[in-house]
């Protein structure tokens, strides 16, 4: 497999993942993966939920954790990133801000779970995705996207149709709002990530989808990979066909980051 950078994994901190980062580290290596990036879910700053992220009082711990396995793998060949996910939830830009300015990332993933109240990703909650006007649900989701480009506080945007997650699609045309958002996040200079962990949700597809990324690729919004695992042996996912479909939308490149800038553009 050709060596991508995995720039999306978490940890046991975030409740619902398991192992110890030096085993993530392992089996990237076993891929033969040049780059790890660990992007563990930050503390939410709406309400806590210790099923779903870490908490404040554990942000320490996570810095170290990282630090230490690359101190452990120090001179070999892999290189490991420290970054984290954070949930954008408008009203609460400054307190997101202060926890990702407490720390010198590598780089920070923003992610949108929530529209208002309703946690469109938590299969607890997937019925409300039957009752709601499901197009209503797709333009609220990207208006979300813009603003979380808008705020200034990611480098890079996760999964960025999460909506379809348990195979819900648009009804309606929404190509205005997607190329809408990739105008956004051309302008702000955000990245988005080809994320591989939809193969393993109900939805059976890549985040985002060919005809998305196409337009991503179209605008010039740069690629990042992630498998978002949460386990060890899903570092890397399909990234064979991650790899692909970057190739398939347009793209011939991908970026790396460095203390939350790009630091490196590799070829596909």
């Amino acid at each position: 497999m050709k060596s991508i950078a995995d720039y999306h994994n978490h940890t046991f901190l975030c409740g619902h993942a398991i192992g110890e980062p030096s085993e993530y580290v392992d089996y990237a290596l076993k891929i033969g993966l040049k780059e790890i990036g660990f992007s563990d879910h930050a503390p939410l700053v709406c309400h806590d939920d210790p099923t779903i992220t870490m908490s404040l009082e554990q942000l320490p711990r996570y810095h170290k954790m990282i630090e230490d396995v690359q101190k452990k793998y120090q001179g070999q060949d892999i290189k490991i990133r420290l970054g984290i996910e954070a949930d954008f939830v408008p009203g609460f830009e400054e307190k997101t801000k202060t926890i990702l300015d407490g720390y010198a990332y590598d780089y920070v993933i923003g992610s949108v779970h929530f529209i208002g109240d309703f946690a469109f990703d938590n299969p607890a909650q997937k019925e409300r995705l039957k009752t709601n006007d499901i197009d209503k649900v797709y333009r609220d989701y990207h208006e979300l996207l813009r603003q979380s480009a808008q705020s200034g506080l990611f480098d890079i945007m996760a999964h960025v149709d999460l909506v379809k997650k348990f195979g819900d699609r648009p009804i309606g045309d929404l190509t205005d709002d997607i190329k809408a958002t990739a105008d956004v996040f051309k302008k702000t200079g955000v990245v988005i990530e080809i994320n591989s962990s939809g193969l393993r949700k109900p939805v059976g597809e890549i985040y985002p989808s060919l005809s998305v990324l196409k337009i991503y690729c179209e605008t010039g919004v740069p690629i990042t990979f992630g498998s978002d695992s949460h386990a060890p042996d899903e570092v890397g996912f399909k990234f064979e066909q991650a790899l692909g479909l970057a190739r398939q939308a347009g793209y011939r490149e991908y970026v790396l980051f460095e203390k939350r800038q790009i630091s490196e553009k590799v070829k596909l």
